[in-house]
């Protein structure tokens, strides 16, 4: 098990980000939890992966193609992992996969996943913000 904080190594080695049940507010109308719940729900879990690897905060830069492929319902548990792809310079690389259970009984379905960009940020003495190396957790 991994000990830094924000982390919950699971067996198959992906972290676990966020879990949590989605409430009526996060629903479209036709009463299915909305996609752009679900991807700032992605941003924030790659975001606590990226953190574990640097000492800055960090931006998203980009987030590469999701594809939904079931629909989340009001009441499901979703469980977002994480998992490292590549640190470069000055960005992370993240891979965020999103699982959902229903009743907790059923096994779990995916829902989709994404690759997450983060730079690493500082803010300089006037307050830019400005990319800066890595440098070691």
């Amino acid at each position: 098990m991994d000990t830094r904080m924000g982390a919950m190594e699971t067996p198959s080695g992906r972290n676990i980000a966020i879990r949590r049940i989605l409430l009526p507010r996060d629903t479209n109308h036709r009463g299915e939890i909305f996609g752009g719940a679900i991807l700032a729900e992605i941003d924030l879990a790659g975001a606590v992966e990226a953190r574990l690897h640097t000492r800055h905060d960090v931006a998203t830069v980009a987030v590469k193609e999701v594809v939904f492929k079931k629909p989340v319902q009001v009441g499901d548990v979703v469980t977002f992992y994480t998992s490292l792809v590549r640190l470069g310079k000055t960005s992370i690389h993240v891979r965020v996969e999103v699982e959902t259970s229903r009743d907790g009984v059923a096994a779990p379905v995916s829902v989709t996943a994404a690759e997450v960009v983060y730079v690493a940020i500082e803010r300089d003495i006037e307050g830019g913000i400005y990319a800066v190396p890595l440098g070691k957790v």
